[in-house]
């Protein structure tokens, strides 16, 4: 297990919401440790909306999600936090001085006074082809985190997926020089969820003979000495074929799961956490909860109201860490101290 991190602030969740708490801790002189299931920033607002467009953001008539989320970075990048991506909470523990002790699944661990637990709707993981054995080639042949051309270069690859990334991966894969030996596109029908152009461009390279589509719902799968030689399809027309394949990438999207959040002995209603509305506190000092992932009378699941939250919680974070100080309410136009914590002043 790798050394722990002493911090002030440990933020789960690098969303919207979670990024905005970061901000706002900084405003507030606390240094922040950032963790995400995801290998980037911007949660399920990058991955569900990165193209698509936001209207209803304060001051900002209309963004991408991807926008959005370029614009929050630079709004925390004064107070310089840490992140931790590809890594998922598995556990969180109170210590005998009272901190938090919160473990990754990646082994790092973390001493924290306080926790915003800022998931949305839970960690983002990728999908799985759902089949007896292909585990069992996970991270050797079969793949399913975000693609990347040495897992397939010089190989026959087969992508399985309908999105953007499915086909955008099967574009790149046919060329340069980490291109694949061959590349397939696998999935149950030839329709798609990808962006048109995506898709047009997709069937071009077909056409061209860089690339082939095969339309089929795997099965079953052959193996020899250890290695997986080909999937077992039906194909539309109920028969059933063989696709021989030396990697298999599968792009079949997100999926939100509460994981071991659930464990962590916090009050819940219908999977989420229970806050009150002075500090979206939770039922353990010390834990806050902002956006999608907490409950409360009156609850809207907007943006707003997550940066709402997220302010509030930080001076609830405040409150908790320097008690003999008053809270004083500072405001960005005129406080020199912010000016300074801004790195404006």
């Amino acid at each position: 297990m790798t050394t722990p991190i002493d911090t002030d602030a440990l933020v789960i969740g690098a969303g919207p919401v979670g990024l905005f708490q970061v901000f706002q801790l900084g405003l507030q002189g606390l240094h922040c440790q950032i963790v995400d299931a995801l290998p980037h920033v911007g949660g399920q607002c990058a991955e569900l909306y990165g193209t698509k467009p936001i209207y209803d953001i304060p001051g900002i008539p209309y963004c991408t999600g991807l926008e959005l989320i370029e614009r929050l970075q630079q709004q925390m990048a004064p107070f310089k936090p840490t992140l931790h991506l590809g890594q998922q909470v598995d556990s969180v523990e109170r210590l005998p001085d009272q901190r938090l002790q919160v473990i990754t699944d990646a082994g790092q661990r973390f001493l924290t006074q306080t926790l915003f637990i800022a998931a949305g709707v839970g960690a983002f993981v990728p999908r799985r082809m759902v089949l007896g054995g292909l585990a069992d080639f996970e991270g050797t042949q079969v793949f399913v985190q975000h693609p990347s051309p040495e897992h397939w270069a010089g190989q026959h690859l087969v992508v399985a997926g309908d999105g953007d990334t499915a086909l955008q991966t099967c574009l790149n894969a046919c060329q340069g020089p980490q291109a694949a030996a061959s590349v397939t596109l696998l999935h149950r029908r030839d329709q798609f969820t990808a962006d048109p152009g995506l898709t047009a461009q997709m069937r071009q390279a077909c056409t061209e003979g860089r690339m082939r589509f095969v339309a089929g719902q795997p099965t079953g799968l052959r193996t020899k000495a250890g290695r997986l030689q080909a999937l077992e399809l039906l194909n539309p027309q109920g028969e059933t074929e063989w696709l021989s394949l030396e990697v298999l990438q599968t792009c079949l999207g997100l999926s939100p799961k509460l994981g071991p959040l659930a464990q962590w002995g916090l009050a819940m209603e219908r999977k989420q956490l229970v806050v009150n509305t002075e500090n979206f506190g939770t039922s353990e000092p010390g834990i806050f909860a902002v956006g999608d992932i907490n409950t409360y009378p009156g609850k809207k699941k907007l943006i707003l109201c997550g940066f709402h939250e997220a302010t509030l919680s930080a001076f609830g974070a405040v409150a908790l860490l320097r008690p003999e100080e008053k809270t004083l309410l500072q405001y960005t136009t005129t406080s020199t101290l912010l000016h300074q914590r801004l790195g404006i002043a």
